[in-house]
């Protein structure tokens, strides 16, 4: 990818990997959750983050391919720390289970990654009766944190490391319904857009990361959370709903970005001595970038804080 390549003032661009922005960092120590990392980026932003020294669990629906992912990074990575667990965003019960049973582990968590997603479905809901994109995207991402939570902050306490984490979201949350969040709708069928439903989870990752940025800030504890737009994948876009897979393939070096690019933004959220102190921001390219106005709207950070905590609680009383 060679389009818009310049560099911004991290010393990075569009066309950087995963593995450059990271290059010289000292992970040891620190331990992540990866979402979403059997395949695609999430499976690169594991394999970069086990070459810095990371402990990875990659939270995955398909166990087995997991395990695949897990036998390729220590192939390649001998002294890679790597656990697979089993974890459906769509199902409240799945993302109850995972944190209970990593918090009963006794691990630490310094790094949560919130990375998996589903894109452009036809309206179906999920097993606890929501739209499965915003529940995927954004509910099931918005309980696991929650839940996290109080593992996250006794790491910090107890190592004094900044904890992070980093919520992928996407340009596309430019691209909403009018109203943003259709709060009154949000699982009604009738006048359902996939595109724009799509666009509405991505917007929802952001407001997530904003309000999340803003609680830690008053709370004191040195948790940050930011968003990224990891950029278009040619392998996720493209070949996954086959469409326009001549004409992508023709302009895949110029215009797209290959997995180790698309994985970057999210490894320098995460590790990058830059982004120390930084909170409720945007990145993408490497850079920090301007969201919509919408993803910035505090009013309606908080409402959509308040209106997801009553969904998950409607289906469950500990988050």
């Amino acid at each position: 990818m060679w389009l818009c390549n310049t560099k911004g003032s991290s010393g990075f661009s569009s066309s950087s990997t995963a593995d450059e922005v990271t290059e010289g960092i000292d992970a040891s120590g620190l331990t992540a959750i990866v979402t979403g990392a059997s395949s695609g980026i999430g499976t690169e932003m594991a394999r970069v983050l086990a070459l810095r020294g990371v402990h990875v669990t990659i939270a995955v629906r398909n166990m087995a391919a997991g395990q695949k992912v897990r036998e390729a990074i220590v192939k390649e990575i001998p002294e890679a720390k790597i656990d697979v667990m089993e974890l459906d965003l769509s199902s409240m019960a799945s993302v109850r289970r995972f944190a209970s049973e990593f918090n009963s582990l006794g691990h630490p968590l310094n790094i949560l990654i919130n990375n998996a997603g589903i894109m452009g479905t036809p309206f179906k809901l999920s097993q606890d009766n929501i739209e499965l994109q915003f529940a995927t995207n954004h509910l099931g991402h918005f309980l696991l944190t929650n839940l996290l939570l109080d593992t996250m902050k006794k790491t910090y306490y107890k190592s004094k490391k900044e904890g992070r984490i980093v919520n992928v979201s996407s340009d596309a949350h430019r691209y909403t319904y009018r109203e943003g969040i259709r709060f009154d709708r949000i699982s009604d069928e009738k006048g359902y857009s996939s595109f724009f439903a799509y666009c509405k989870s991505k917007l929802a990752n952001l407001l997530h990361s904003y309000e999340l940025a803003r609680r830690f800030k008053e709370e004191g504890v040195e948790i940050t959370a930011n968003s990224v737009h990891p950029g278009v994948i040619i392998s996720n876009v493209f070949h996954r709903r086959g469409c326009c897979i001549g004409l992508a393939n023709k302009l895949d070096k110029y215009v797209f970005k290959t997995l180790q690019q698309g994985a970057s933004t999210t490894c320098y959220a995460a590790l990058h001595p830059q982004v120390k102190g930084i909170s409720g921001a945007y990145f993408r390219n490497n850079n920090i970038a301007k969201a919509s106005s919408k993803a910035m709207d505090a009013d309606l950070a908080s409402r959509l804080w308040e209106f997801s905590l009553n969904l998950v609680k409607q289906n469950g009383d500990d988050s």
